[in-house]
């Protein structure tokens, strides 16, 4: 959607914010005129094909919704922070398939630390899909996790239902007493164990974040296993907090879309980010065009 009818013209800005679960881009099209897009998933390891085909016409949209043609757009400074972006070679290998001639490919922890903190020191926990912990000193990152799904992401919204879907099979078998969120669950799937395994099968990141909502809804309702993971998520921000140096006289931010559920469950002093991840990547971008926002 279009945020004016300002007409488009050149310094072109690009930020692009790739995630598990969407991809938002936006188009600043001198001082005036602002373009945004929200398209689906975009997150380059998990699908790299997919991701690049929703980054893409993501841009074609903005393109259209500017009455630029697409050698036009070309001609932006982008900055794309994106999921799954896990060494130079796949930021290249990004590169290679946009239409730009100016872009930087980064993870999306920069882009998220850019938009929440600016240049201030301090420190924040990105907790979406996936989730990553990172401090900002003097203009230089310190991060940790970030890892995925399958091997990290502690506390994510992907993690917090896989958790949740293990400790339902676990009071299956008998290990544990069900609570009122695991008999929820466990109706959900039609009371079948092995719909539950087929679902962990066939779903994505994204398809667990999506029902993470109900784990932290029964946590704040009181519910043991609910209230238990969210401390469980809690526990490891706190030891990431540890591991990159931040102290309690610094910022603290709670971002994503499950970084604020965390607040009571760390008990910690947090500020409110300056902006998404995506007001980042166009920081970024602005920064490196040498373009004064």
């Amino acid at each position: 959607m279009a945020h004016t009818d300002t007409p488009a013209t050149g310094p072109y800005l690009i930020g692009v914010d790739g995630g598990g679960t969407s991809c938002r881009a936006k188009l600043l099209a001198g001082p005036h005129a602002r373009y945004d897009v929200v398209l689906g998933p975009a997150n380059v390891s998990t699908d790299f094909d997919a991701a690049l085909g929703t980054i893409n016409a993501a841009l074609a949209q903005l393109a259209d919704q500017a009455g630029l043609t697409m050698a036009d757009l070309a001609t932006a400074t982008a900055h794309l922070g994106l999921a799954g972006v896990m060494n130079t070679a796949i930021a290249a290998r990004v590169a290679a398939h946009l239409p730009f001639t100016q872009a930087t490919v980064t993870d999306d922890r920069p882009t998220t630390i850019a938009g929440a903190l600016g240049e201030a020191n301090g420190a924040l926990a990105a907790i979406g899909t996936g989730s990553f912990i990172g401090r900002q000193v003097a203009g230089k990152i310190h991060g940790v996790g970030g890892w995925g799904f399958y091997i990290g992401d502690q506390a994510s919204g992907a993690w917090l239902l896989r958790r949740c879907l293990e400790e339902v099979m676990l009071a299956v078998d008998g290990f544990a007493a069900h609570t009122d969120l695991s008999r929820a669950i466990l109706r959900e799937h039609g009371d079948d164990p092995g719909r539950i395994v087929l679902f962990s099968l066939n779903s994505q990141p994204a398809d667990y974040a999506r029902l993470a909502r109900d784990v932290v809804a029964a946590a704040e309702t009181g519910d043991p296993l609910g209230a238990r993971l969210m401390h469980e998520g809690a526990a490891y921000i706190h030891r990431a907090l540890d591991v990159v140096g931040w102290n309690p006289t610094e910022a603290l931010c709670l971002t994503g879309g499950l970084g604020p559920a965390y607040a009571r469950w760390l008990n910690l002093p947090t500020i409110s980010a300056k902006g998404t991840a995506l007001d980042g990547a166009l920081a970024l971008a602005a920064r490196a065009a040498g373009v004064v926002r």
